[in-house]
């Protein structure tokens, strides 16, 4: 399996592994973005995989590649937060080299993402003032002469995909760490998600309902894996309120690709 094959197969089996609390899997979907656009995407992003496998890629205009041919569906955009994570990863091999693409990032990078950010209906934390619908936004990151790097770093007190680039994918390694431990196949990608759902205050629930919900969240996961609280009703209480763990989601794709390559195995 190449790089860009394991990077569509990490997609396809995080969306595909069920339940994950809150999250679009083959058992519920949410109003505005069903199953199928997830499949969708894992299928119209190849191109742009396969762009990055090759020699000479470059992160930014990889990333706004991957947005615009994701955008074509009515489900929004789906695979923001893991494209940040996967195109350095493929464009790296591991996470060694992409410690080494991000460090390697410059202005038009950074550039580039913003062009992308702006196709998204991402959400942006209220303490931003590099507004990606603002034109004088790219001004700035020129004149202080800021790459995609220096945007993450900016961003990643409040988004975890963003802190990734920041902390050498720390939750990346652990997130693959994890589903060695847990085992193979949808069981070890549902006890891996949990596994960081219950130690991580996911960013994306913090930026739509506040950051007391998105820590009950962390809590509540922690009570399933300690046995005092029933999954299920936990996944239903949480597609009811549309508390949706999307950053921890985008980090466990992150590391299913990761564990791909080591000889983690989806299919026994």
């Amino acid at each position: 399996m190449n790089r860009a094959e394991r990077a569509q197969m990490a997609m396809m089996l995080e969306v595909s592994a069920y339940p994950k609390p809150g999250n679009v899997d083959r058992c519920h979907d949410y109003a505005d973005t069903r199953l199928e656009h997830f499949l969708a995407s894992t299928i119209l992003v190849r191109p742009v995989f396969d762009a990055a496998e090759r020699p000479g890629g470059r992160v930014g205009s990889l990333i706004r590649e991957a947005v615009m041919r994701t955008n074509g569906h009515s489900g929004g955009n789906t695979h923001f937060g893991a494209f940040i994570l996967l195109i350095p990863l493929i464009l790296g091999g591991d996470i060694e080299g992409a410690r080494r693409v991000v460090a390697g990032t410059d202005v038009a990078d950074a550039i580039e993402f913003y062009a992308a950010f702006g196709l998204t209906e991402v959400r942006v934390g209220e303490s931003a003032d590099l507004d990606v619908n603002d034109p004088a936004s790219v001004a700035a990151i020129r004149e202080r002469g800021m790459t995609l790097l220096d945007i993450m770093a900016y961003s990643a007190d409040r988004d975890m995909v963003a802190r990734e680039w920041t902390n050498g994918f720390s939750l990346t390694r652990r997130s693959a760490d994890l589903l060695h431990a847990h085992g193979p196949g949808r069981e070890g990608i549902v006890a891996a998600f949990l596994d960081l759902l219950a130690s991580e205050p996911d960013t994306f629930i913090a930026k739509k309902h506040g950051a007391a919900v998105a820590e009950r969240t962390m809590r509540c996961a922690a009570e399933v894996l300690r046995g005092e609280r029933d999954l299920a009703p936990f996944d239903a209480e949480c597609v009811e309120a549309g508390i949706n763990p999307g950053s921890i989601a985008d980090i466990t794709i992150a590391g299913i690709y990761v564990a791909l390559g080591e000889g983690w195995q989806w299919d026994s």
